[in-house]
């Protein structure tokens, strides 16, 4: 099924970060980098959100958390998406009541899936003197985790607090290569 949705990918070079929380399993990161062109030869001029962010808080919709840009395969819900000086920055959960939001967790963990992408529609943008395209007004539909994204520069980094645990000995290994970033918060739950 065609959309008419654009997407661009950002591996985000500060990291994906997730870490457990009674509702699922928290996500954060940059969907998207400011000035920073990318495969495509495009670049996200700062703003470029604010109008429709705006738009979707005053009529009470959200950004949609999605797998790999199949809008069938809803995989969480971003809680918190907004633009600061670097870029578009998302925080939601993923939901491990559903079958791909544990799978999208446990790639994450593994390093598989280091990537998040957008989904929109240009509103507005210019060609620079480079011949890029300058996307100055888009309207955000939804943000994927996805496998290859657009973004090479920017990388994922790693982080467990528990190395004791076998599966956080292994993401242990994961920081030593700066591949992804898992916390687990040890509060108790309840």
């Amino acid at each position: 099924m065609d959309t008419g949705l654009e997407h661009k990918f950002c591996r985000p070079e500060t990291g994906l970060h997730l870490t457990e929380h009674t509702a699922g399993l928290v996500i954060e990161g940059y969907a998207s980098l400011f000035g920073l062109p990318d495969q495509g030869g495009d670049v996200v001029a700062p703003g470029a959100y604010a109008a429709s962010l705006k738009t979707m808080a005053a009529q009470g919709r959200r950004v949609r958390m999605l797998w790999q840009h199949d809008p069938a395969q809803p995989i969480g819900i971003w809680d918190e998406v907004s633009e600061d000086a670097r870029g578009l920055r998302v925080k939601g959960r993923l939901l491990d009541g559903v079958a791909r939001g544990r799978e999208a967790a446990a790639l994450i963990t593994a390093g598989a899936i280091e990537g998040l992408s957008i989904g929109y529609r240009t509103i507005r943008a210019n060609k620079t003197d480079t011949g890029q395209r300058l996307l100055t007004q888009l309207d955000l539909w939804e943000v994927s985790l996805v496998t290859f994204p657009m973004l090479p520069t920017a990388r994922v980094a790693a982080k467990a607090d528990h190395p004791a645990d076998d599966t956080l000995r292994d993401l242990t290994a994961l920081f030593e290569t700066g591949r992804a970033i898992l916390t687990r918060d040890t509060a108790p739950k309840g």
